[in-house]
């Protein structure tokens, strides 16, 4: 037993020196930030489309900035019905998924929207392409 009791003795003395020794270097200054995300706008089903980024995966090489992720967006576009049928709004929420990629500032993005299944037309997915700002 006391064969042990001196290396236990030093092995635990050596690890509280030397975690003692980072507790001393200093931190680092608290940066303030205020949203981290992008602005897109775009054009996807004879509509456009504003989005500001939302959950992603992100991969990220300075300055390239890789995202796959959730768009919660708002969709513009406006519905061709019928002389006195009623219309929705031009301005709908909406949520995509999609890719973006960023390089400094300058973002592109390939969206996918679903939109549901109507009297008129069946649901299909479609695909658009946006460009914005990367803050």
């Amino acid at each position: 037993m006391r064969k042990l009791f001196k290396p236990l003795i030093t092995l635990v003395s050596s690890l509280i020196l030397s975690n003692a020794g980072w507790a001393q270097t200093p931190a680092p200054k608290p940066v303030l930030v205020a949203w981290d995300g992008m602005v897109i706008a775009g054009y996807v089903d004879k509509g456009a489309f504003i989005n500001f980024g939302g959950p992603c995966i992100k991969f990220v090489n300075k300055p390239y900035v890789i995202t796959l992720g959730m768009l919660p967006s708002l969709r513009i576009k406006e519905d061709k019905v019928a002389v006195g049928a009623k219309k929705n709004s031009p301005v709908t929420p909406n949520l995509g998924a999609g890719v973006s990629f960023a390089y400094k500032h300058l973002a592109l993005q390939v969206p996918v929207y679903y939109n549901a299944k109507t009297a008129a037309a069946d649901g299909r997915w479609n695909i658009g392409v946006g460009a914005g700002y990367r803050f």
